[in-house]
């Protein structure tokens, strides 16, 4: 994809959505971390089912260690690998308030020591709570990326690297949201519907999926 048609790609997304947002429900930027954390190998939905009654008790890392790691696992056992996660979120909080005055640190190579959060949770964070211009490859941008012919890359990382150079201003804060949204609901995995999708004309993907009888794009 030439760098026209990439610009013209997030234009058409940005038209149709002008604020994208995670889908992950969150109170503040410690909540938006543990909610990161518990979303890796899980829906968005299933860890928001999850969190709604925690995020109403636990709102500080000091409160988490206070509510300490079997309290967490009650709340959080619907999600996939929940005892690890529990572990993690715990161990980390006990490093926030242990080394950073309870606070979230606006550092991705500080977020990435924490137990738990790797460069794409890191990512997400450095995003959503801070502005930054990140891109937080995953499942879905990974094959929106690869299968539009945006970035094409065979790792994460390949791909995140190739998006930094190549998303333009001013979609650069908001274009991982754009590309997870429109591979969570349009560009899906086994069947992309291409006969609704708004940039179809601009993809590098053949053969392009016909509507299925009766759809309306």
């Amino acid at each position: 994809m030439k760098k026209d048609a990439i610009f013209e790609f997030f234009r058409r997304l940005a038209e149709d959505n002008p604020s994208p947002e995670t889908e992950l429900e969150f109170g503040n930027t410690y909540q938006l971390l543990v909610a990161v954390v518990l979303s890796a190998q899980s829906t968005d939905v299933g860890v928001n089912k999850a969190t709604r009654k925690l995020f109403q008790q636990v709102k500080t890392p000091a409160e988490m260690i206070e509510l300490g790691e079997e309290g967490l696992k009650e709340h959080i056992k619907t999600i996939g690998l929940f005892n690890s996660k529990a572990k993690n979120v715990i161990a980390l909080s006990e490093i926030l308030v242990r080394d950073h005055g309870g606070e979230v640190p606006a550092d991705r190579d500080v977020l990435t020591t924490l137990p738990g959060v790797g460069r794409k949770t890191a990512n997400v964070v450095m995003n959503c709570a801070f502005g930054a211009e990140t891109f937080a490859v995953d499942t879905h941008i990974f094959r929106v990326a690869n299968r539009t012919g945006m970035a094409k890359g065979k790792t994460p990382l390949a791909v995140e690297k190739l998006l930094d150079k190549r998303v333009p201003q001013p979609f650069r804060v908001g274009s991982h949201h754009w590309m997870i949204l429109h591979g969570r609901y349009i560009c899906k995995a086994r069947t992309p519907e291409c006969w609704r999708c708004p940039v179809a004309d601009l993809c590098a993907f053949k053969p392009k999926t016909p509507a299925p009888k009766g759809a309306q794009a």
